[in-house]
C-alpha cells in the first residue's frame, strides 16, 4: 500500500478563484474520463478538494484509487463518491470510459439538507456497483454531459434535475449496499468543513471571521490558520469568493438589477457593491454583465 504524502504536499484544488476558476459561475461541470486522464497519462496524482464533491461514474476499464489512506480496485460499472477534503489519486486503465460529474459546495449543501435521513452519503467518499442500474446512468449521464455543452434555454433547471435525479438513486443503492473509504479526518479538518457550511448559510450576512469562529468554538486566528493550511487562502478571501459566485450567477443568470443584487446579497448601498465586485472582479458589475454576453431586462 502507497503512504499518502503529508498534508502540507497534497495539492488542493479549489472551485473559486486562482489558476482554478472555472469559466462560468456554474454550479458543476461534467466531462469524460477519458479527457482529463489521456492528458495525464491514464494517472491522477493525489489532491483534495476544499469545496467540492465529485462523482466518478465509470463504465468500462479498471481503476486503481487512492482514498486518504487506503487503495482500491474498481470493476465496472461502478460509482465513485469522493467527499470535500478526501485525498484521492487514481491509476486508470487505457479502456477506461466514464464521466466525472464535480459539483460545488453550495449545490452539495442544497442537496445535503434535501437528502433528510441520507444527508451522509455527501459526507463520506463510498463506491457502489451498479450494474443492474447500468443502462439507466448511461442515460443519466449521457444526458448531463450533453446538457452541459449545449447552453439551451433552461439549461440550469434541467441540470439541477438530472443531477438530483442521480443523488437519489445512489442514496437507494447506498441504503441496500456500499462500501465505505475508512478515514479519520483531524480536527482542523472537522473545524473547516463546518466552517464551509456555515458560510453557505450565513454569506449574505457579511459576518466577521470572529463570528464564525465563535460559532465553532475556535478563536479567529486559528480559523484563518486552518483556512490557509487547508484551502491556501485567508478565511476573508473565502468569504469573499462566495460573495463573488452568487454575484456573477446572479450577473449571468438573473435580469435583476445591479441595485437588486446588491440588495439580495446584504450590501448596504449598490455603489458598495460595485467597488467590491471591480476591485475583486476587475470589471465591474455592468460591464462582467456584458462580457457574458447577458442584459439585464428592463422593468416598466
Amino acid at each position: 500500500m502507497k503512504k499518502t504524502p503529508a498534508n502540507d504536499s497534497i495539492p488542493v484544488f479549489k472551485l473559486y478563484g486562482g489558476d482554478h476558476e472555472w469559466l462560468t459561475p456554474d454550479l458543476l461541470h461534467c466531462e469524460r474520463i477519458a479527457d482529463r486522464s489521456k492528458l495525464h497519462a491514464w494517472e491522477i496524482k493525489p489532491h483534495r478538494h476544499s469545496d467540492l464533491l465529485q462523482i466518478f461514474y465509470i463504465q468500462t476499464g479498471e481503476a486503481c484509487i487512492q482514498l486518504d489512506d487506503s487503495q482500491h480496485t474498481l470493476t465496472p460499472p461502478v460509482l465513485l463518491l469522493v467527499a470535500e477534503m478526501c485525498v484521492h489519486g487514481f491509476n486508470f486503465s487505457s479502456d477506461t470510459e466514464g464521466y466525472v460529474l464535480t459539483l460545488a459546495s453550495p449545490l452539495v449543501n442544497q442537496l445535503h439538507t434535501r437528502l433528510g435521513a441520507q444527508q451522509c452519503l455527501l459526507k463520506e467518499s463510498a463506491y457502489y456497483a451498479v450494474a443492474h442500474e447500468q443502462g439507466y446512468f448511461d442515460h443519466l449521464f449521457e444526458q448531463i454531459n450533453q446538457e452541459y455543452r449545449a447552453h439551451l434555454p433552461g439549461r440550469e433547471l434541467l441540470l439541477d434535475a438530472l443531477v438530483g435525479n442521480i443523488i437519489v438513486s445512489t442514496s437507494r443503492i447506498a441504503i441496500k449496499t456500499a462500501t465505505p473509504a475508512k478515514t479519520q479526518q483531524d480536527k482542523g479538518l472537522e473545524h473547516y468543513s463546518q466552517f464551509s457550511q456555515l458560510l453557505e448559510q450565513q454569506y449574505k450576512s457579511h459576518l466577521s471571521i470572529e463570528a464564525y469562529a465563535e460559532q465553532l468554538n475556535i478563536t479567529g486566528a486559528h480559523l484563518n490558520a486552518l483556512c490557509r493550511r487547508i484551502a491556501k487562502q485567508s478565511a476573508l478571501q473565502i468569504i469573499h469568493e462566495r460573495l463573488l459566485l452568487e454575484a456573477k450567477r446572479n450577473l449571468i443568470y438573473t435580469a435583476m438589477t445591479i441595485s437588486e443584487i446588491s440588495n439580495e446579497l446584504g450590501f448596504s448601498e449598490p455603489a458598495y457593491f460595485t467597488r467590491f465586485f471591480k476591485r475583486h472582479c476587475d470589471i465591474s458589475p455592468k460591464n462582467f454583465r456584458q462580457k457574458s454576453g447577458t442584459t439585464t431586462v428592463k422593468k416598466p
